[in-house]
């Protein structure tokens, strides 16, 4: 009598992005050791999935139409539904990463990274180890060294992670019309944002609100 081949870890993605996540599904469904048991591309329909198919990981964006992927996180926990997610993003931020597994992700991977490393990434989340990338765990460690003043103190960092995610797009160049498209929210709730990121940073106007979100976009980037 044969043996019943093992079951495969289920994952479930959540990602606005069509053809991305059409990719990464068939990467995943490629692997002999998992597959993709749901899509999602907004965090309603995410957790309607999530709690029909009891996933072994949730892959989610940091960005997505409306909430944010933290926010999922966050309702995951406040559900006490105990799914490890990692964060598959864009953004390859130390603040981002930092405020993933602060929200209770157990891992933080760029789509820029190859193939073979956001498969690494999805095997540590499910072994129950944290993932970060070689880079990422470098940088963390030099932002609490000596070197680097802790990044609790920093006025970013005291932001809530929508006047963070807005902050970011207005150092992109962004204004507050095309946030609102891009985060599907009304003008008013973005200028209501950029009222508080203004009054927690210290700054004048919104002309040196905006200088200095693009001049931390530019020092994240270098």
């Amino acid at each position: 009598m044969n043996d019943k081949p093992p079951s495969k870890a289920k994952v479930v993605l959540v990602e606005d992005h069509p053809m991305f996540r059409e990719r990464l599904a068939q990467l995943i469904d490629k692997d002999l050791e998992m597959s993709v048991v749901g899509e999602a591309d907004n965090i309603q329909d995410a957790l309607k999935i999530i709690e029909e198919n009891t996933p072994d990981v949730v892959i989610v964006d940091i960005t997505l139409r409306g909430s944010g992927g933290l926010e999922l996180i966050k309702e995951l926990k406040a559900r006490a539904l105990d799914i490890p997610a990692l964060v598959l993003s864009m953004h390859s931020e130390f603040l981002y990463a930092q405020r993933s597994l602060q929200a209770g992700a157990r891992g933080y991977v760029s789509k820029d990274e190859d193939a073979s490393q956001v498969m690494l990434a999805i095997r540590k989340v499910l072994a129950g180890q944290i993932y970060l990338s070689p880079h990422m765990s470098e940088r963390m460690m030099q932002r609490f060294s000596q070197t680097y003043a802790p990044v609790e103190t920093s006025a970013v960092a005291g932001l809530t992670d929508r006047e963070f995610e807005i902050f970011k797009l207005f150092g992109q160049g962004l204004n507050t019309k095309l946030i609102a498209e891009r985060l599907a929210v009304g003008e008013n709730t973005v200028s209501t944002y950029r009222q508080r990121i203004k009054k927690k940073l210290g700054v004048k106007d919104f002309t040196e609100l905006y200088c200095q979100a693009a001049r931390w976009v530019q020092e994240q980037e270098e």
